[in-house]
């Protein structure tokens, strides 16, 4: 039997849809887009904007960064980091080969650090 692939962008914005029982039609009309746009997001036959996500996650309830990675998005912020700091760049190239725990405690130590960063404002 083979092994279930973890949850794509469209299985999680449906399942969270579902959960704060909208209806496609309903959700449309908060987001002011097409049934048929949402629907072929949730199909994942579409990617949606940034603009779109971050509605996404403050309607349905969802982290905004997690969605944006399960979109493969980078984000303008992202983007320009990685066009001006080479150092980012070589840090994204380090990581690509870890191992998905790997990439959680890697995830963790950058949160330890925003976090301290943050204090010392």
């Amino acid at each position: 039997m083979a092994a279930r692939t973890a949850k794509t962008l469209g299985d999680t914005l449906r399942e969270a849809r579902l959960d704060k029982h909208l209806g496609l039609r309903e959700l449309a009309r908060h987001l002011d887009k097409s049934p048929s746009y949402l629907s072929d997001i949730e199909n994942d036959r579409r990617v949606p904007s940034e603009e779109v996500l971050a509605e996404l996650a403050k309607l349905l309830g969802l982290d905004f960064e997690q969605l944006m990675a399960l979109a493969g998005r980078l984000g303008a912020e992202t983007r320009r980091l990685v066009e001006r700091s080479p150092e980012a760049v070589a840090l994204f190239r380090r990581i690509s080969g870890l191992r998905p725990d790997q990439l959680r405690q890697v995830a963790e130590t950058v949160n330890e650090l925003s976090e301290k960063k943050g204090r010392k404002k």
